[in-house]
Protein backbone atom coordinates (compact mmCIF):
# COMPACT_ATOMS: atom_id res chain seq x y z
CA UNK A 1 0.00 0.00 0.00
CA UNK A 2 1.39 3.44 -0.55
CA UNK A 3 0.12 6.12 1.94
CA UNK A 4 -0.25 9.83 1.06
CA UNK A 5 -0.22 12.46 3.92
CA UNK A 6 -1.12 16.08 3.24
CA UNK A 7 -3.73 14.46 0.72
CA UNK A 8 -6.25 17.44 1.22
CA UNK A 9 -3.43 19.70 -0.47
CA UNK A 10 -2.38 21.04 -3.51
CA UNK A 11 -0.04 18.46 -3.98
CA UNK A 12 -1.04 15.68 -1.85
CA UNK A 13 -4.43 15.66 -3.72
CA UNK A 14 -2.79 15.87 -7.22
CA UNK A 15 -0.72 13.09 -6.27
CA UNK A 16 -3.41 10.64 -5.25
CA UNK A 17 -5.48 11.47 -8.15
CA UNK A 18 -2.51 11.02 -10.16
CA UNK A 19 -2.02 7.29 -8.60
CA UNK A 20 -5.36 6.58 -9.15
CA UNK A 21 -4.83 6.27 -12.97
CA UNK A 22 -2.23 4.29 -12.12
CA UNK A 23 -2.67 1.72 -9.15
CA UNK A 24 -6.21 -0.05 -7.58
CA UNK A 25 -7.57 2.28 -4.93
CA UNK A 26 -7.39 0.04 -2.52
CA UNK A 27 -3.52 0.12 -2.73
CA UNK A 28 -3.93 3.64 -1.84
CA UNK A 29 -4.43 5.44 1.50
CA UNK A 30 -4.10 8.53 2.84
CA UNK A 31 -3.56 10.46 5.86
CA UNK A 32 -5.40 13.48 6.65
CA UNK A 33 -5.92 16.11 9.57
CA UNK A 34 -9.69 15.85 8.67
CA UNK A 35 -11.29 12.49 7.38
CA UNK A 36 -13.94 14.61 6.10
CA UNK A 37 -12.31 16.52 4.20
CA UNK A 38 -11.13 13.54 1.86
CA UNK A 39 -14.49 11.58 1.68
CA UNK A 40 -14.24 12.15 -2.02
CA UNK A 41 -11.33 9.88 -2.07
CA UNK A 42 -13.25 7.27 0.21
CA UNK A 43 -16.05 7.62 -2.21
CA UNK A 44 -13.88 5.91 -5.14
CA UNK A 45 -12.06 3.06 -2.96
CA UNK A 46 -9.12 4.95 -1.22
CA UNK A 47 -8.35 4.11 2.41
CA UNK A 48 -8.66 7.25 4.46
CA UNK A 49 -7.62 7.47 8.32
CA UNK A 50 -7.17 10.63 10.39
CA UNK A 51 -3.39 11.15 11.27
CA UNK A 52 -1.22 15.05 11.99
CA UNK A 53 2.26 15.54 12.11
CA UNK A 54 1.48 16.12 15.98
CA UNK A 55 -0.12 12.65 16.78
CA UNK A 56 2.57 10.10 16.22
CA UNK A 57 -0.17 7.59 17.75
CA UNK A 58 -2.64 8.32 15.01
CA UNK A 59 -0.35 8.30 12.42
CA UNK A 60 1.15 5.02 13.09
CA UNK A 61 -2.72 3.83 12.26
CA UNK A 62 -2.38 5.45 9.69
CA UNK A 63 0.58 4.32 8.17
CA UNK A 64 -0.17 0.79 9.31
CA UNK A 65 0.03 -1.83 6.31
CA UNK A 66 2.37 0.93 3.89
CA UNK A 67 5.03 -0.18 2.05
CA UNK A 68 5.83 3.26 1.03
CA UNK A 69 4.32 6.81 2.82
CA UNK A 70 4.53 9.93 1.01
CA UNK A 71 5.63 12.76 3.49
CA UNK A 72 4.20 16.09 2.57
CA UNK A 73 6.60 18.71 3.91
CA UNK A 74 4.96 20.87 6.72
CA UNK A 75 5.47 24.64 5.80
CA UNK A 76 4.31 26.39 8.70
CA UNK A 77 7.70 28.23 9.18
CA UNK A 78 6.63 29.20 13.54
CA UNK A 79 6.55 25.17 13.97
CA UNK A 80 9.07 22.86 14.54
CA UNK A 81 9.01 21.36 11.50
CA UNK A 82 12.03 18.96 11.83
CA UNK A 83 10.65 18.01 15.00
CA UNK A 84 7.10 17.18 13.39
CA UNK A 85 8.64 15.31 10.22
CA UNK A 86 10.95 13.28 12.69
CA UNK A 87 7.41 12.11 14.06
CA UNK A 88 6.13 11.09 10.68
CA UNK A 89 9.55 8.98 9.91
CA UNK A 90 9.42 6.95 12.98
CA UNK A 91 5.32 6.29 12.88
CA UNK A 92 6.41 4.89 9.43
CA UNK A 93 9.38 2.94 10.16
CA UNK A 94 7.15 1.83 13.30
CA UNK A 95 4.68 0.52 10.72
CA UNK A 96 6.99 -1.14 8.79
CA UNK A 97 7.27 1.13 5.70
CA UNK A 98 9.43 -0.33 3.25
CA UNK A 99 10.58 3.43 1.59
CA UNK A 100 10.14 7.03 2.39
CA UNK A 101 9.22 9.45 0.03
CA UNK A 102 9.96 13.16 1.44
CA UNK A 103 8.77 16.41 -0.63
CA UNK A 104 11.90 18.53 -0.16
CA UNK A 105 13.53 21.42 -2.10
CA UNK A 106 15.97 22.36 -4.88
CA UNK A 107 18.73 23.48 -3.43
CA UNK A 108 18.30 22.14 -0.07
CA UNK A 109 22.43 21.94 0.54
CA UNK A 110 24.32 23.48 3.15
CA UNK A 111 25.16 27.75 3.34
CA UNK A 112 21.70 28.24 0.93
CA UNK A 113 20.45 31.64 2.38
CA UNK A 114 16.58 30.36 2.01
CA UNK A 115 15.17 29.81 4.87
CA UNK A 116 13.42 26.76 4.55
CA UNK A 117 16.11 24.56 3.05
CA UNK A 118 17.56 24.44 7.02
CA UNK A 119 14.81 21.83 8.13
CA UNK A 120 14.42 20.44 4.60
CA UNK A 121 18.41 19.83 5.13
CA UNK A 122 17.85 18.69 8.44
CA UNK A 123 14.68 16.59 7.63
CA UNK A 124 16.90 14.79 5.17
CA UNK A 125 19.29 13.52 7.54
CA UNK A 126 16.31 11.90 9.85
CA UNK A 127 15.97 10.27 7.05
CA UNK A 128 19.37 9.10 6.15
CA UNK A 129 19.18 7.75 10.04
CA UNK A 130 15.89 6.04 9.75
CA UNK A 131 17.61 2.42 8.56
CA UNK A 132 14.89 2.35 5.43
CA UNK A 133 15.42 3.20 2.13
CA UNK A 134 14.26 6.85 1.19
CA UNK A 135 14.05 9.38 -1.31
CA UNK A 136 13.79 13.14 -1.36
CA UNK A 137 11.89 14.98 -3.90
CA UNK A 138 14.16 17.89 -4.22
CA UNK A 139 11.34 19.80 -6.06
CA UNK A 140 11.70 22.75 -8.28
CA UNK A 141 9.77 26.24 -7.26
CA UNK A 142 6.35 25.30 -8.16
CA UNK A 143 3.83 28.19 -6.86
CA UNK A 144 1.67 30.42 -8.89
CA UNK A 145 3.82 32.55 -10.75
CA UNK A 146 1.40 35.36 -10.40
CA UNK A 147 2.54 35.31 -6.40
CA UNK A 148 6.37 35.44 -8.01
CA UNK A 149 5.49 38.01 -10.47
CA UNK A 150 3.26 40.34 -8.45
CA UNK A 151 0.66 42.42 -10.47
CA UNK A 152 2.34 42.70 -13.81
CA UNK A 153 -0.61 42.42 -16.13
CA UNK A 154 -2.22 45.50 -14.15
CA UNK A 155 1.39 47.67 -14.02
CA UNK A 156 3.21 46.46 -16.92
CA UNK A 157 6.65 45.60 -14.56
CA UNK A 158 7.77 42.85 -12.89
CA UNK A 159 8.62 44.77 -9.65
CA UNK A 160 10.94 42.82 -7.74
CA UNK A 161 14.48 42.80 -6.02
CA UNK A 162 17.18 41.43 -7.86
CA UNK A 163 17.12 37.63 -8.65
CA UNK A 164 18.85 34.49 -10.67
CA UNK A 165 17.96 32.01 -13.05
CA UNK A 166 14.97 29.73 -11.44
CA UNK A 167 13.11 26.84 -13.39
CA UNK A 168 10.00 27.44 -12.12
CA UNK A 169 8.28 24.19 -12.48
CA UNK A 170 4.30 23.25 -12.83
CA UNK A 171 2.92 21.93 -9.57
CA UNK A 172 1.04 19.63 -11.97
CA UNK A 173 3.98 18.27 -13.33
CA UNK A 174 5.39 17.21 -10.21
CA UNK A 175 2.50 15.81 -8.55
CA UNK A 176 2.42 13.17 -11.91
CA UNK A 177 5.99 12.83 -11.57
CA UNK A 178 5.19 11.86 -7.97
CA UNK A 179 3.00 9.28 -8.61
CA UNK A 180 4.91 7.66 -11.37
CA UNK A 181 7.85 7.66 -8.51
CA UNK A 182 5.63 5.73 -6.10
CA UNK A 183 4.04 3.20 -8.78
CA UNK A 184 6.42 2.43 -10.27
CA UNK A 185 9.42 -0.22 -10.01
CA UNK A 186 12.44 2.24 -10.22
CA UNK A 187 14.17 2.96 -6.90
CA UNK A 188 15.67 6.63 -6.19
CA UNK A 189 17.72 6.34 -3.43
CA UNK A 190 18.36 9.69 -1.46
CA UNK A 191 18.15 13.50 -2.90
CA UNK A 192 16.94 13.80 -6.62
CA UNK A 193 15.41 16.67 -8.42
CA UNK A 194 12.32 17.30 -10.38
CA UNK A 195 12.06 20.67 -11.77
CA UNK A 196 11.03 22.28 -15.16
CA UNK A 197 14.28 22.10 -17.89
CA UNK A 198 15.28 25.57 -18.34
CA UNK A 199 15.93 28.07 -15.53
CA UNK A 200 14.69 31.86 -16.22
CA UNK A 201 15.51 35.31 -14.44
CA UNK A 202 12.94 38.07 -13.91
CA UNK A 203 14.30 39.74 -17.24
CA UNK A 204 13.68 36.81 -19.14
CA UNK A 205 9.99 36.35 -17.88
CA UNK A 206 9.45 40.15 -18.82
CA UNK A 207 10.56 39.03 -22.43
CA UNK A 208 8.43 36.51 -22.53
CA UNK A 209 5.64 38.27 -21.09
CA UNK A 210 6.22 41.12 -23.69
CA UNK A 211 5.88 38.91 -26.45
CA UNK A 212 2.93 36.90 -25.32
CA UNK A 213 0.92 40.24 -24.71
CA UNK A 214 2.39 42.74 -27.29
CA UNK A 215 3.18 44.94 -24.93
CA UNK A 216 6.72 46.17 -23.21
CA UNK A 217 6.49 44.61 -19.96
CA UNK A 218 9.31 46.60 -17.80
CA UNK A 219 11.63 44.60 -15.16
CA UNK A 220 12.36 47.34 -12.39
CA UNK A 221 14.80 45.81 -9.59
CA UNK A 222 14.29 46.77 -6.16
CA UNK A 223 16.04 47.55 -3.37
CA UNK A 224 16.11 44.65 -0.78
CA UNK A 225 15.69 46.61 2.19
CA UNK A 226 12.87 49.01 0.29
CA UNK A 227 10.92 45.94 -1.00
CA UNK A 228 11.00 44.80 2.48
CA UNK A 229 9.55 47.83 3.88
CA UNK A 230 6.90 48.18 1.44
CA UNK A 231 5.42 44.54 1.86
CA UNK A 232 5.16 45.51 5.23
CA UNK A 233 3.36 49.02 4.59
CA UNK A 234 1.17 46.51 2.20
CA UNK A 235 0.54 44.43 5.17
CA UNK A 236 2.42 41.47 4.77
CA UNK A 237 4.19 40.62 8.67
CA UNK A 238 7.94 41.34 8.86
CA UNK A 239 8.97 37.71 9.03
CA UNK A 240 7.17 36.84 5.82
CA UNK A 241 8.72 39.35 3.80
CA UNK A 242 12.18 38.51 5.15
CA UNK A 243 11.46 34.87 4.67
CA UNK A 244 10.83 36.11 0.99
CA UNK A 245 13.82 37.91 0.54
CA UNK A 246 16.36 35.09 1.54
CA UNK A 247 14.48 33.43 -1.88
CA UNK A 248 15.73 36.06 -3.73
CA UNK A 249 19.12 35.92 -2.41
CA UNK A 250 19.50 32.11 -2.90
CA UNK A 251 18.13 32.42 -6.18
CA UNK A 252 20.81 35.41 -7.28
CA UNK A 253 23.20 32.66 -5.77
CA UNK A 254 22.49 30.55 -7.91
CA UNK A 255 21.10 28.06 -5.60
CA UNK A 256 18.16 27.35 -8.07
CA UNK A 257 20.05 27.34 -11.32
CA UNK A 258 20.58 23.79 -12.36
CA UNK A 259 17.48 22.79 -13.86
CA UNK A 260 17.49 18.75 -14.29
CA UNK A 261 16.21 16.60 -17.10
CA UNK A 262 14.74 14.09 -14.10
CA UNK A 263 11.10 15.24 -14.55
CA UNK A 264 10.58 15.33 -18.48
CA UNK A 265 12.41 11.72 -18.39
CA UNK A 266 9.51 10.64 -15.94
CA UNK A 267 6.72 12.44 -17.60
CA UNK A 268 7.84 11.48 -21.35
CA UNK A 269 7.26 14.73 -22.81
CA UNK A 270 8.36 18.08 -21.90
CA UNK A 271 7.11 19.37 -18.54
CA UNK A 272 5.36 23.06 -18.84
CA UNK A 273 7.73 26.18 -19.06
CA UNK A 274 7.51 29.16 -17.18
CA UNK A 275 6.44 30.56 -20.69
CA UNK A 276 3.26 27.53 -21.26
CA UNK A 277 2.50 28.94 -17.44
CA UNK A 278 2.42 32.76 -18.35
CA UNK A 279 0.58 32.09 -21.50
CA UNK A 280 -2.49 29.79 -19.41
CA UNK A 281 -2.66 32.35 -17.28
CA UNK A 282 -2.85 35.47 -19.54
CA UNK A 283 -5.45 33.24 -21.59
Amino acid sequence: MIVVTGATGGLGSATVENLLTRVPADRIGVSVREVAGAQHFADRGVRVRQGSYEDPAALRDAFAGADQVLLVSGNDPAADLVGLHRNAIEAAVAAGAQRIVYTSQQGAVPGNPYRPSEFHIATETVLAESGVAWTALRNGAYGPLDQVLGPWQQTGEIARPQDGPVPYTDRADVAEATAIILAGDRSFEGPITLSAPTAVTFDDLAAIASDLTGRTIERTVLDDEQWVADQITAGVPEQAARLMLSWYEASRAGYFAAADPLLAELLGREPRSAADRLAAGIA
